[in-house]
């Protein structure tokens, strides 16, 4: 279990729409690593991974009654439970599929449900961030870092700081980074000024330090692999009981496409840049998984 050689490529029926689903021609798909490791992956005999893809709009299901026309391009981030996104033809729900931004690629915009999607629920949902706060971004040269940098640079007067590597400094700061530290730094948690929010990306180590950066009152919100101890609430967190005030969310994205679409207008107006992205072609599977798996802050598309 969990390895890039359980996935085989094979032929099957094109699938129907029923009820207000959507069918969607896939023109590019998005690879999760990890997706080869997700019990839903499991739930059937076989299973087509895939849970972000941009295309068209192929036919719709009989009761379908939104705003989608055929043959408009858009893009999707499939639940978990359903996911087969890497095929021709896929079935989403509504609130699975926006619009595709017009200013980027198929590619571009494969990469992007995801990460986009839990960005904007940690920051706006959970970090609830306003005017004048300040965020710590860890593993913020990854594809949710980097969205989550972006964001937090559009809240007024925010002050936006990026845990990475030295060598993504610069790119960062293009991003909207008011100031970068090196993960890589002993002691760097010490440096920071208290802040109002940390989103952690990372999990394990880096989690435990940017406990020390909250502010009395602050959150700390992660989703980080694997999940801490308490992301369940079967447990509290030990920094917990130096940090009394603090909360404290774990969570785990769903798909909105309400969200996608104001995604792809910020992304059409500039406010959001794309993600760097890896091409492969549909039939090396074993090797876009493999590359995926490796290259784990990085997103690859087919």
């Amino acid at each position: 279990m969990g390895s890039p050689r359980i996935v085989t490529n094979s032929a099957m029926e094109k699938p129907t729409p029923t009820g207000c689903d959507i069918l969607v021609s896939v023109f590019a798909a998005g690879v999760t690593g990890d997706a080869v490791t997700w019990p839903e992956t499991y739930a059937t005999p076989s299973r087509i991974p895939g849970h972000e893809v941009s295309g068209s709009i192929a036919a719709f299901g009989p009761d379908y009654a939104g705003g989608l026309v055929l043959g408009q391009l858009i893009y999707a981030f499939i639940s978990a439970e359903r996911g087969q996104g890497q095929a021709d033809f896929v079935v989403c729900s509504p609130n699975e599929v926006a619009p595709k931004p017009t200013t980027i690629s198929h590619a571009e915009a494969a990469a992007l449900p995801i990460p986009l999607l839990t960005a904007w629920e940690a920051l706006k949902d959970h970090g609830n961030m306003s005017a004048g706060m300040g965020v710590l971004v860890t593993g913020a040269s990854g594809a949710v870092g980097s969205l989550s940098v972006q964001m937090a640079a559009q809240v007024k007067d925010s002050r936006v700081i990026a845990l990475a590597s030295s060598q993504h400094h610069k790119w960062l700061q293009t991003l909207g980074a008011t100031e970068t530290i090196d993960y890589k730094t002993e002691g760097w948690e010490a440096t920071v000024q208290a802040v109002d929010v940390v989103f952690d990306t990372v999990g394990g180590d880096i989690l435990t330090k940017a406990w020390n950066t909250i502010k009395d009152r602050g959150i700390i919100i992660t989703v980080g692999d694997p999940a801490p101890a308490w992301a369940f609430g079967k447990a509290e967190p030990r920094e917990a009981s130096q940090h009394p005030n603090a909360r404290y969310k774990y969570f785990i994205v769903s798909p909105n496409a309400k969200r996608l679409a104001e995604a792809a207008t910020l992304v059409d107006e500039g406010g959001i840049k794309s993600l760097a992205v890896e091409r492969f072609s549909f039939d090396d599977a074993n090797g876009w998984l493999a590359v995926v798996e490796i290259l784990s802050d990085r997103e690859a598309r087919l």
